[in-house]
């Protein structure tokens, strides 16, 4: 509110609302509506009202004034639900009774910026944990109202009104109406704007973090959002663009991005258009034969022509300049997270993202997880980065990462180098038995996986767990554990590599000179020693 017109009109209406109500006048004016300054977590915003006590007003009335004409009317009942609805949870709920979102939802619209403002103002405060409020809101159409505005220059009001939609991306079930309603506006109007126009000011760094913070919330939810957001035009692309650029790698909205990549790389390939999956998988020798002529009983086609056009078809998909959702698993991609890993002041959440990104593209049997798993390895030369990474005690970037390991240690064919930089390291993340509670049972599996892959290829593996005290720790995973179903899988894990070690008879005599140290390792040897496969140690 800006203007000394503005304020004798205001002092006006507040003479006149106090007359109304037969009370005494504000002590002092009301100022424009706070926005969302910052965020604890994805979806809660901390609101900071910057406003004055206001006397001698009830909610009926604040309720009452947003359908009044008069433009002053509208903006005190506004002011006064913000002002309510931040303090008191039982104010939320009486605005809900009274039927006040119905009426806050149809100011959002107003041709004045004033009420704009404090009705969206409003609004932030009266959704802000309060789920109920939430679903009275989208009821009410507050969605589409809401987007409908998201291009007017007031940067205050974009802030607010993006940061209600990201408060409402935090509940799951409002979040595929939310991807129907406001992601072609957030992507056209805001996302691709502001990632068009970097380094970002501040008031619009608020707005993408707020913006952002919802596409993160919208990409978890389940395939046909992920599908949705693929294929949205200019979304991958800006997201691409804004990690390439922002260059504090402690920022939120880096952190962000970050995760909504990670989150459209889950069951990528899976989830990918028939024609696209095919021209990734490149053409089969099945499908050669089939089209190629034949002459008597033989083909023309050959097993050194079908692989000669697989990787023709790797080279051009390589050289091709990414566009869209092309870019969440193409090459370059890798390098976009390594960069990431690579900096030392990537804060955890972002370091968990890229990393999980590269477990999504690296996973399962499709041709295209080994070739993005050799561009990891061989062409990043990411190897070590991971390998150090493994020092956290954080879990939640230990699952992906021992996650990303065991995928890479299955694509990549070279065995015996992969043991001799991977197994010491592996082995020393392994616990001592299967009753310890970290790391968890989850990144043991992982750990196992890894070691297994390299262990049906290379005697090398084997000889290095071994010789590493690996033997001891895997033994101990398997026999002692509190039967809990995590443990129970990390001891199935551990026996599954026991069984393929054994496979080395060359190794068995090595095996005979492992003793256990503590008493509860010298039962699980004995254990060992009569198992089966064990048989012969």
């Amino acid at each position: 509110m800006a203007g000394d017109g503005w304020g004798r009109q205001w002092q006006q209406h507040v003479s006149r609302a106090s007359h109304v109500m037969g009370t005494g006048q504000y002590q002092v004016p009301i100022h424009r509506a706070a926005s969302l300054r910052s965020v604890r977590s994805v979806g809660k915003g901390v609101d900071i009202l910057d406003g004055s006590r206001m006397q001698g007003l009830d909610m009926p009335t604040a309720v009452r004034y947003l359908s009044e004409s008069d433009v002053a009317l509208q903006v005190l009942g506004a002011a006064y639900i913000q002002h309510q609805c931040y303090h008191s949870d039982d104010a939320k709920n009486q605005i809900r009774v009274l039927h006040g979102v119905p009426a806050l939802v149809q100011l959002f619209s107003s041709d004045n910026q004033a009420v704009q403002r404090y009705a969206t103002g409003a609004t932030r405060n009266l959704i802000y944990e309060n789920s109920d409020n939430k679903v009275a809101l989208v009821d009410a159409g507050g969605v589409m109202h809401l987007v409908s505005i998201l291009s007017q220059p007031d940067e205050e009001l974009r802030k607010t009104i993006t940061g209600v939609l990201w408060n409402l991306s935090s509940r799951d079930h409002l979040k595929e109406k939310l991807s129907k309603e406001a992601l072609p506006e957030l992507t056209d109007k805001v996302l691709i704007p502001l990632c068009g126009s970097l380094p970002l000011s501040p008031p619009e760094k608020d707005i993408f973090l707020n913006t952002t913070g919802c596409l993160r919330n919208l990409s978890s939810v389940n395939e046909r959002t992920r599908q949705k957001m693929r294929d949205m035009p200019g979304l991958v692309d800006s997201l691409v663009s804004y990690i390439q650029q922002e260059e504090r790698p402690d920022d939120k909205g880096l952190e962000n991005c970050l995760c909504v990549m990670r989150n459209l790389s889950y069951q990528l390939y899976s989830e990918l258009p028939p024609s696209v999956r095919l021209r990734l998988e490149g053409p089969t020798r099945g499908s050669a034969i089939k089209d190629s002529e034949a002459i008597g009983c033989f083909t023309l086609y050959s097993k050194k022509d079908t692989e000669r056009n697989q990787n023709l078809s790797i080279l051009s998909e390589v050289s091709r300049q990414p566009k869209g959702a092309e870019w969440l698993w193409h090459p370059k991609v890798v390098a976009l997270y390594k960069v990431v890993l690579q900096n030392s002041d990537s804060n955890s959440t972002s370091r968990e993202a890229a990393i999980g990104a590269l477990q999504n593209i690296t996973a399962g049997d499709a041709r295209w997880a080994s070739v993005l798993s050799g561009v990891v390895v061989e062409q990043e030369r990411m190897l070590p980065i991971l390998l150090d990474l493994l020092d956290s005690n954080s879990e939640m970037e230990l699952r992906p990462l021992t996650g990303l390991l065991r995928n890479l240690t299955r694509h990549f064919s070279n065995k015996d180098h992969m043991a001799k930089n991977m197994v010491r390291v592996l082995v020393s993340k392994l616990p001592n038995d299967g009753l310890q509670k970290t790391p968890s049972s989850e990144v043991v599996v992982n750990i196992c996986g890894a070691l297994n892959h390299l262990v049906t290829c290379s005697s090398l593996a084997a000889r290095d767990i071994l010789f590493f005290n690996g033997l001891p720790k895997l033994m101990a995973i398997k026999t002692s554990h509190d039967n809990s179903g995590g443990s129970l899988k990390a001891a199935r894990a551990a026996s599954t590599v026991l069984c393929n070690m054994f496979q080395y008879s060359k190794l068995h005599r090595d095996y005979k000179l492992v003793r256990p140290t503590t008493a509860d390792s010298k039962n699980n040897y004995r254990t060992l020693k009569n198992n089966p496969v064990w048989g012969a140690v």
